[in-house]
């Protein structure tokens, strides 16, 4: 009797706990997706890309060439640090603004 029984359970506790799962990771993809990112460099103008003499550089937007230039050097320290690089050695290698 106890056979029949736990046959029983395990019938119906697997189809069980697959329709919660399911439930569950339904409800989540309706989400809506955040920006990983800040969206307000949208629509800037000038861009710089700074470099150091070992590691990877650092490429940024701003609206001013100044803020351009800050932002890319800032990247680059960061970048070069975590590649094993030289962040001390960075220098803007490029900036300029479209028009």
């Amino acid at each position: 009797m106890t056979g029949k029984t736990a046959c029983q359970c395990s019938s119906w506790l697997l189809p069980a706990l697959l329709a919660i799962s399911l439930a569950l990771t339904t409800g989540c993809s309706g989400k809506s997706k955040a920006a990983r990112y800040s969206t307000s460099n949208i629509g800037s103008n000038c861009y710089a890309k700074a470099l150091p003499t070992a590691g990877e550089g650092g490429l940024a937007w701003g609206n001013t060439l100044s803020m351009a230039r800050k932002k890319s050097m800032d990247n680059c320290m960061r970048y070069a640090g975590r590649s094993g690089g030289t962040p001390n050695t960075c220098q803007v290698v490029l900036s300029e603004c479209r028009h």
